[in-house]
């Protein structure tokens, strides 16, 4: 398998099942080659003829889904590299937003000794409309060990070199892979932000269970939790309760506002 060098390695994981969406993403992803140099991996199944085809449509590295979650996924797409510097990550229904990579690339070309670049990120309802905006700046890394993860993936940039320093995601989790790789990357360089939104995350809030909000919120806890120094991880509980009703508090809002919007929009007149 060879990828086209590139500055960008773009991993996006999808089964197959939501082709428009897959092909909104794929638009955004090439618009991004206007200004920035993109290889564009897609993680699936072997049996999504679909979706693969629409990637190779739009040029991309076919890697099969090794089918042992989300961060197994992800890895198997970062063996693709080919030379590229930063890593970037994308879900098949989420957005960059025009020269998104470009300001982030500019920021970590501008500090070698930063690791990650992290922007805004638009959280849209099915229809794209912008239900909230996520835009906490330098506050997200203070925030990192001990409060909610507010770095959304989607609008993060990694220099390659120290992702795989640190071993790529951890595939034990499910929910806070990501969270686990900013803490271990915080040891190994600076964080650079910007309120600027360079992504769009699709929050479907009827997917959104309150069983997985909970275990999402576990896994998180365990996860800083092991980063903390020893001492403080027996009164970590102190801030991990009010944590975890922000965030739900923070989710019910989106969720309110994503469907607010979804029921405007099927009552606005259709054209003739």
């Amino acid at each position: 398998m060879t990828a086209a060098n590139g500055r960008i390695l773009v991993v996006l994981p999808t089964l197959g099942e939501r082709l428009d969406y897959l092909r909104q993403t794929l638009d955004s992803v090439a618009a991004q080659r206007e200004s920035v140099e993109v290889t564009l991996v897609v993680v699936s199944p072997p049996g999504a003829t679909a979706a693969r085809e629409l990637a190779l449509e739009y040029g991309a590295v076919l890697v099969d889904d090794p089918k042992s979650g989300i961060s197994a996924a992800i890895n198997r797409g970062l063996t693709a590299r080919a030379g590229e510097e930063y890593y970037a990550w994308i879900g098949d229904d989420d957005l960059f937003r025009t020269g998104g990579l470009a300001r982030l690339r500019e920021m970590l070309d501008a500090d070698p000794k930063a690791v990650v670049a992290y922007g805004g990120c638009d959280y849209v309802d099915p229809q794209g409309a912008v239900a909230w905006v996520s835009a906490a700046g330098g506050l997200a890394t203070f925030l990192l060990p001990w409060g909610p993860d507010l770095i959304p993936n989607p609008a993060a940039l990694i220099r390659f070199d120290d992702l795989e320093a640190i071993g790529g995601f951890d595939e034990s989790l499910r929910y806070a892979m990501d969270l686990d790789a900013f803490l271990k990357l915080r040891r190994r360089g600076r964080f650079l932000a910007t309120r600027t939104p360079v992504a769009a995350f699709r929050w479907h809030p009827d997917s959104l269970t309150v069983a997985n909000r909970r275990e999402s919120s576990r896994e998180s806890e365990a996860v800083k939790r092991r980063h903390l120094p020893p001492v403080l991880r027996p009164v970590s509980v102190i801030w991990d309760l009010p944590v975890r009703w922000a965030s739900r508090a923070a989710a019910a809002r989106v969720t309110a506002k994503a469907r607010a919007l979804a029921d405007a929009g099927e009552r606005e007149p259709q054209g003739e």
